[in-house]
């Protein structure tokens, strides 16, 4: 798990060694020229090298949305989170871990659908890093690991679903936005060891295979047709029992049963065609 490492501001560190340049610089121009003087001049020369060594290796520049983690020969001792300069413990190897919003789109991957129809799909991750030790520890290589795991969902997904629903209460793969939570809240399950948090996702890419999508373009087309057939049926019926309604209401006419049928045939004819029809005006008797 991911912990807070030790840390103090670097500036007042930075300023402490320059002091000790300073000093070190008048004590070693004070012994030059003395007696026995070469001995102490390699001490303080020495230890003001190795504090610096020290110094040096314990500075760390953390940038914003930016994590720092610590090693100390191989043990991990903390990360830093917080954007700064800071001293650290000397020594340690410091692995950057950005914990910037990051997106991608995974490759159209061909696979067969609920139905067993092959369909292509695509679609958009948002992630971020949100724990920098899991995230370097956990897994090799975070970014490959999120890409393929991403796409692993994506071709999982398009298995449950069908491309297109036939039977209105059956979720589809169209449903886009309940596809992409369903495949967001996967996708944060497949990741979580990363130290990984999926943002969003969203379908991008969605169409029937080549070899399929004409075929199924027709379906879709014929379908399309009974509906608005439906439809206008449906409208049409409700006219010529209104009209039929209006007629009884008013006294305009009384008609049989035969003439009747007659009238709602040839009402429907009109309403229904998808060409105007041309009208037959009785010149002669009532019948």
């Amino acid at each position: 798990m991911e912990r807070s490492a030790f840390r103090a501001p670097a500036f007042p560190v930075v300023g402490g060694l320059l002091v000790v340049w300073a000093v070190a610089a008048v004590v070693v121009a004070g012994l030059i020229g003395g007696d026995k003087s070469e001995g102490v001049i390699v001490v303080v020369i020495a230890a003001v090298a190795l504090i610096t060594a020290v110094v040096v290796s314990s500075l760390v520049a953390v940038s914003p949305n930016e994590a720092v983690v610590l090693q100390f020969f191989g043990r991990y001792v903390g990360t830093v989170n917080e954007a700064g300069a800071y001293m650290v413990t000397p020594f340690t190897t410091k692995t950057r871990v950005s914990k910037r919003v990051r997106n991608f789109e995974t490759e159209p991957a061909k696979v067969n659908d609920a139905d067993g129809n092959p369909v292509e799909i695509g679609a958009v991750i948002v992630w971020k890093v949100v724990d920098a030790a899991k995230a370097t520890f956990a897994i090799n290589h975070y970014q490959a690991y999120v890409t393929i795991q991403a796409e692993a969902a994506v071709r999982h997904m398009a298995t449950c679903y069908p491309y297109d629903a036939h039977e209105s209460e059956r979720m589809s793969l169209r449903d886009g936005a309940a596809v992409a939570e369903e495949l967001t809240v996967e996708l944060r399950e497949r990741v979580e060891l990363a130290g990984v948090e999926i943002l969003e996702t969203r379908i991008t890419h969605l169409a029937y295979a080549p070899e399929i999508a004409q075929a199924m373009l027709r379906r879709q087309q014929a379908t399309a047709v009974v509906a608005a057939r439906s439809r206008i049926v449906e409208g049409a019926v409700g006219m010529v029992q209104m009209a039929l309604d209006r007629i009884r209401e008013e006294g305009i006419v009384e008609l049989d049963d035969e003439r009747r049928a007659a009238m709602v045939s040839n009402l429907l004819v009109v309403l229904c065609s998808e060409q105007a029809t041309q009208p037959v005006v009785n010149s002669g008797s009532l019948y």
